[in-house]
Formats: structure tokens, C-alpha cells, sequence
């Protein structure tokens, strides 16, 4: 009996990066791409050539977000709008926080196993990155 991939691993990763590249060629703008694990911590990044060296953080810390609180970083902006209960949580974990699209938890039979963060472009074409990197899997 084999158990249920309770974490993504490398190679789940590499396919959610392959499938984000291609919608961003589709897009035409470079990107960077990053992948985290069940815990939060990094299983991938790439950088494709050209895209901002000041998105890599970015896309690692949007991965981190929506593992850290199980949703993505879109849905974590509305509750983080000013008068909203998580108003200043992006000054929380050392800033990491990151408040607006391009964040998805990746879930496989119910569970949560890891997230993608994608930057590169628009919050909206970020959301759209992440979307197709997570269909991906």
C-alpha cells in the first residue's frame, strides 16, 4: 500500500515550473517562478532569462505566503486592505508577507501540499502564471 504524497517533491515542482513557462511565453514576459513544499521552505525556483532580479524574492516569498496561511495571496490582500482584520500583516515573519496576486496553495486530494508564486509582470498576469503552473501538476 503506498501512502498519499503528503509534500510536493522535485519533480512535481519541476512540472509546475515548465507549465508557469509557457504561460508566460504565452504572455511574452520572462518570469520568475518559485515552488514551495508542505512546510513553506524553497523546492525550486527558476528565473527565466530576462525577468526582474528584484522579482525573485517575490515569487519565493508569494510561494511562502499561501503556504503559510493555506490561500492565496490574492485572497490574503482583501483581508489585509486597511479596517480589514489582517491590516499590517505584511509587516509580519520579517516582511515576508506578501499581499497582493501571483500566490496559490497546491492541494492534491483535499491536503494541502505546497504553493507557487509567480512574478513577473501585472498582479493579474501573475495570478494567471501561478494559475497555469499549478494546473501543472
Amino acid at each position: 500500500m503506498t501512502r498519499p504524497a503528503v509534500s510536493l517533491d522535485l519533480a512535481d515542482a519541476r512540472r509546475i515550473i515548465a507549465a508557469g513557462e509557457l504561460k508566460a511565453i504565452e504572455l511574452g514576459l520572462p518570469y520568475n517562478i518559485a515552488v514551495a513544499d508542505a512546510g513553506g521552505g524553497l523546492l525550486a525556483h527558476v528565473r527565466m532569462d530576462g525577468a526582474w532580479l528584484g522579482s525573485v524574492d517575490i515569487a519565493i516569498n508569494k510561494a511562502w505566503t499561501a503556504r503559510a496561511f493555506d490561500m492565496s495571496t490574492d485572497d490574503l490582500s482583501h483581508l489585509a486592505q486597511s479596517g480589514q482584520q489582517g491590516f499590517g500583516i505584511n509587516t509580519t515573519n520579517d516582511s515576508r508577507v506578501v499581499i497582493f496576486g501571483g500566490g496559490i496553495p497546491i492541494k492534491r486530494d483535499g491536503v494541502i501540499i505546497g504553493a507557487v508564486g509567480a512574478s513577473g509582470g501585472s498582479v493579474n498576469q501573475d495570478v494567471e502564471v501561478a494559475q497555469a503552473a499549478a494546473a501543472g501538476l
